[in-house]
């Protein structure tokens, strides 16, 4: 990669888990008899051939990571668990108590937080109550994020009784400086021992995340870090790059400053050196930060383009409607996103007067769904197509004219009818992105609000 593409390049820009991103929702948010009615479309729409998607948020951690950009609570009071567990089934029954026929589950996702902050019997009360008003689709997938301090045996048998065979472990980085700096103590012995419990349970998808660009990292322990995680060869691996925003974030990421971060040019080393030893090991670069062995289904929903890119970042597979419960978390009818309150008490309260709790969101005009399908299959597939008509909008020709530097820098290909990005132009693809970004062009923001691109 070149080092002037990546000064040139790398500027603050979206990560593109939604069109338009959350900073460009309307001002003025959804409409809650609106958000009920997009809900009933999309389901009306899909549930019968693709059913729907859910993503539950548990907040709850026992101490803070000061990398984490996600909605959290931090206690140890572990007495949270059931009244949480409750509220979110008093969700799940508002959006079910909209739905004309039985759900069909296609894909289940536990986020957070810290999913095994919940003890195995809290977590298989949660799922009972909402499998016992849906039904499974016979090609599904159920996963959830565990934190391999607190991730027992019981919690993995637990998850595979109740039909999960993927999770995925926060690793992060194996260097102890680098460890305690982001409060985030974790031996690689700790994460072998889950790794090797849930191989032998029987998952089948094992799937770790490793962050390059932490403060105190270096080339040497991004090497360990790979080179351990090469024996325990996860079918996975999301590759990320740190984003740090304390102006967003707040006090977990201004317990260091920039000074102690990889520069820019280190930081380049530093995916260039572990991009390089996952290539080596046989994993293939899927969509934007994720690798995956050519066995695990995420390789192959990208060799058949049914690769989709949601809240949840990557999955194997599209549902229209995904429906987010818990704390935070953000559903999509494809037609309109709605996010929930963002604290437990705001979020339990709603719940408890009978309301959907959302606090804001947005409906898709025709021009947003256009740019969202581009911007889709640009994060997806690496290329759009404007050949269908149907694909085309008014400022097309100005979008590409944007890209024309990047085009002279052999960043994007462009045809009459479409574009491709070749594979060394990859981790510039947010950068293209942001070109079909017009509601980010209308509403420049004047001050920083989105991590740098590379």
């Amino acid at each position: 990669m070149s080092k002037d593409l990546i000064q040139k390049y790398n500027i603050a820009g979206p990560r593109y888990t939604s069109y338009p991103t959350v900073p460009f929702w309307n001002k003025e948010g959804i409409d809650y008899n609106n958000w009920i009615n997009s809900t009933k479309r999309a389901f009306i729409e899909s549930n019968q051939t693709e059913g729907i998607s859910i993503y539950i948020h548990l907040p709850f951690c026992e101490s803070l990571c000061t990398f984490c950009g996600c909605h959290k609570r931090i206690t140890k009071q572990h007495g949270v668990e059931q009244p949480y567990v409750e509220t979110v089934l008093k969700e799940w029954d508002l959006y079910c108590d909209l739905f004309d026929e039985k759900p069909r589950i296609k894909e289940i996702h536990l986020g957070g937080g810290t999913p095994t902050f919940f003890s195995p019997e809290n977590l298989k009360k949660l799922m009972d109550g909402i499998l016992s008003k849906a039904e499974v689709c016979e090609e599904y997938e159920f996963s959830f994020e565990a934190h391999p301090n607190n991730t027992t045996k019981e919690h993995l048998q637990t998850f595979y009784d109740l039909g999960f065979r993927r999770n995925s472990f926060g690793v992060q980085d194996y260097d102890p400086k680098v460890q305690k700096t982001i409060n985030r103590i974790q031996p690689f012995e700790t994460v072998k021992e889950v790794t090797d419990l849930s191989k032998e349970i029987g998952y089948t998808s094992i799937s770790q995340d490793l962050v390059f660009g932490l403060p105190h990292q270096t080339k040497e322990s991004i090497v360990d870090t790979i080179t351990k995680t090469k024996t325990l060869k996860p079918d996975r691996i999301a590759f990320y790059s740190y984003a740090h925003v304390p102006w967003i974030k707040g006090v977990g990421q201004r317990g260091y400053d920039e000074n102690d971060l990889p520069s820019a040019e280190e930081k380049r080393v530093l995916y260039e050196t572990g991009k390089q030893m996952l290539y080596d090991l046989g994993y293939v670069e899927i969509g934007m930060d994720h690798f995956a062995l050519k066995t695990d289904s995420m390789h192959k929903a990208m060799e058949t383009k049914t690769l989709h890119r949601n809240f949840m970042g990557y999955t194997a597979s599209k549902t229209q409607l995904m429906v987010g419960l818990g704390m935070s978390s953000i559903s999509d009818s494809w037609y309109a996103f709605a996010q929930n309150a963002k604290t437990v008490e705001e979020y339990t309260e709603l719940v408890n007067a009978g309301k959907i709790p959302i606090f804001r969101g947005h409906e898709l005009s025709d021009e947003d769904l256009v740019i969202r399908k581009h911007i889709l299959n640009i994060m997806c597939h690496f290329e759009t197509s404007w050949k269908d008509d149907t694909m085309q909008f008014p400022e097309l020709q100005e979008c590409l004219a944007r890209l024309k530097e990047m085009e002279l820098d052999g960043l994007v290909q462009i045809t009459k009818n479409g574009l491709s990005l070749p594979e060394h132009a990859r981790p510039f693809v947010r950068n293209i992105c942001m070109a079909f970004d017009l509601q980010l062009i209308r509403n420049k923001p004047t001050t920083r609000i989105f991590s740098m691109t590379i």
